[in-house]
This record gives C-alpha cells, structure tokens and sequence, in this order.
C-alpha cells in the first residue's frame, strides 16, 4: 500500500485516512481487518463491535 492513501490532502490541512496506534504513537497506523485493528510493530489490537 502506497503511503499517500494514508494521508488526505486538502489546501494547507492534513487529514490522516488511518488510525494510529495508541502505544507507538505517530507514524504508526492500526492495519485494519474484518474484524479488528491492530498494530504490526507492537501486536496492539482493537476489536470491532
């Protein structure tokens, strides 16, 4: 996945399209799955309801 589907922008924002993982903080997204978020550096993980 191309790191510019991460981002959007528009004018002189920046919005970001993923969530970032609580316990590494920024520059690390939450891949998400069918049924979860989670974190590929630390294993952080957030079921969907």
């Amino acid at each position: 996945m191309a790191v510019n589907e991460f981002y959007e922008v528009s004018g002189e924002a920046i919005k970001r399209n993923k969530q970032i993982c609580p316990r590494c903080g920024n520059g690390v997204f939450l891949g998400e799955h069918k049924d979860r978020l989670a974190c590929g550096k630390c294993g952080y993980t957030e079921f969907k309801k």
